[in-house]
């Protein structure tokens, strides 16, 4: 019989959320949600060379948090892009000040650690892509989630007869 699951730890991480897609093949590990947390993100991630964690984006509904567990990533801004060193910790707010990217443009493994209010939904803004993502976040990782054009907006009244 089995024993009890060891508890969630940033040095050694159940990775349970991996990504493919060309340019942004990463393992991501829900420690928060593995942990327990209902109202609290916090991720590890890890980034082999010359791979994104995500595109670039801001939250409207988030507020969140990384600090540099391993290596040199490269965070993208709305003031431009800059390379981070372990240890480093940087906030990203709510709203398009708030927007970010992390990136490996080195050839050694990157690691870091996301923490994130997750206590509500969350519309998220892809500017590079003209996309909005709207996200329902439950404690187990379900809910709606979808993703639009912005140039594929509607008036508040269409579709609405009186």
């Amino acid at each position: 019989m089995p024993g009890p699951t060891p508890p969630p730890n940033v040095f050694d991480p159940a990775f349970d959320e991996p990504r493919e897609h060309p340019g942004f093949n990463a393992l991501r590990a829900r420690i928060g949600r593995q942990a327990g947390c209902r109202r609290l993100g916090a991720s590890v991630w890890e980034l082999e060379a010359e791979q994104a964690a995500y595109p670039y984006h801001a939250h409207l509904g988030e507020e969140e948090v990384v600090i540099v567990l391993s290596g040199s990533p490269s965070l993208r801004t709305p003031a431009g892009w800059r390379e981070l060193v372990a240890g480093e910790v940087v906030a990203f707010a709510r709203g398009e000040e708030g927007a970010h990217q992390l990136a490996n443009r080195t050839s050694e493994t990157v690691r870091f650690l996301a923490l994130s209010t997750n206590d509500q939904p969350d519309i998220v803004l892809y500017p590079d892509a003209g996309k909005v993502g709207i996200s329902e976040r439950r404690p187990d990782g379900s809910g709606f989630a979808a993703y639009f054009f912005a140039g594929h907006a509607v008036d508040y009244w269409d579709g609405v007869e009186g």
